[in-house]
C-alpha cells in the first residue's frame, strides 16, 4: 500500500553533541533534533535525530535522519521508526535511502515494513510517501 502526505518542520534545534575524538574534515558534522507535523494519508507527528556533514554556504552535503513517527497511515493508528538519508550538490537529491525500521510498529501499525521517500516541490511543499505492508 502507498500512503502519501505533506509535512512541515515545526522545530529544528542544533545540539551541542560533537564527535569524540574530533576529526577534522572538509565539511563540519552537526547533530540536531527536529519535530515534524504530517497531513494527508500520512497524519501525525515525528521526533527526529538528524545528523549531517553540510556546507551552509554552498548547500553541499549529506544527512542521515532517524524518525519516530506517531499517528496514522490510511486511518490505521500507531507508531513506528523510519530512517532516511540523501546527498545534495546544492540543487538536487541523490543517493537517497528510506526504510521503515523492522519490528518498530505499534498499535494498528504493528508488523509494518517497507520503504518510501521524500520530495520538495518547487513551491517549497514537502512531500512524503510510504510504500508499506502490514504482517
Amino acid at each position: 500500500m502507498r500512503a502519501t502526505g505533506t509535512f512541515t518542520v515545526k522545530a529544528f534545534v542544533p545540539t551541542e553533541l560533537t564527535p569524540d575524538p574530533a576529526v577534522s574534515t572538509g565539511l563540519p558534522v552537526g547533530v540536531a533534533t527536529m519535530e515534524k507535523s504530517f497531513e494527508g494519508e500520512v497524519a501525525g507527528r515525528s521526533a527526529t535525530l538528524f545528523t549531517s556533514a553540510f556546507d551552509q554556504a554552498t548547500g553541499v552535503g549529506t544527512y542521515v535522519a532517524m524518525e519516530s513517527f506517531e499517528g496514522s497511515l490510511h486511518d490505521r493508528d500507531g507508531a513506528f521508526n523510519f530512517v532516511h538519508s540523501a546527498t545534495t550538490s546544492g540543487s538536487d537529491r541523490t543517493a537517497e535511502f528510506f526504510t521503515i525500521v523492522p519490528s518498530s510498529g505499534t498499535g494498528e501499525l504493528a508488523g509494518i515494513s517497507g520503504a518510501g521517500g521524500m520530495a520538495v516541490d518547487a513551491d517549497g511543499t514537502h512531500r512524503i510517501w510510504f510504500d508499506y505492508q502490514l504482517s
